[in-house]
């Protein structure tokens, strides 16, 4: 098991921008697969983006694509999420969450996914 720490969540401005962090311990970080999803009040968990062990396949929601970019560092075992051009409708608590993939597929389902941080804040004001 790997525990995951958010941070980087905070208020912005329509049309700003915010870079989250997951900082992994306890586990062997260059294994995972690492994923971030997002949560909005009354709505259910929805996949963001996801990038694979070593980082050079990614995979995004097609409302992120364009704006977001998922990155990691093994060397100092975090993963990232930049967020550009951000809208009101991405207003929403921010998880990060990591799985071992054999088969080295992307997840997009959270059920896939069995490591999860406690989440941080974010929130566009228009």
């Amino acid at each position: 098991q790997v525990h995951l720490v958010e941070s980087g969540g905070g208020l912005v401005q329509a049309g700003g921008s915010l870079k989250l962090s997951c900082a992994a311990s306890g586990g062997t970080f260059r294994r995972y697969i690492m994923g971030w999803f997002r949560q909005a009040p009354g709505k259910e968990r929805e996949f963001v983006a996801a990038i694979n062990e070593s980082g050079g396949r990614r995979q995004y929601a097609g409302s992120v694509k364009g704006r977001f970019t998922i990155s990691r560092d093994n060397a100092e075992n975090t993963a990232y999420l930049q967020m550009n051009s951000l809208k009101p409708e991405d207003t929403a608590v921010y998880y990060c969450t990591a799985a071992v993939a054999f088969d080295h597929i992307l997840r997009v389902r959270s059920e896939e996914y069995d490591n999860w941080g406690q989440g941080t804040q974010v929130t566009v004001s228009s």
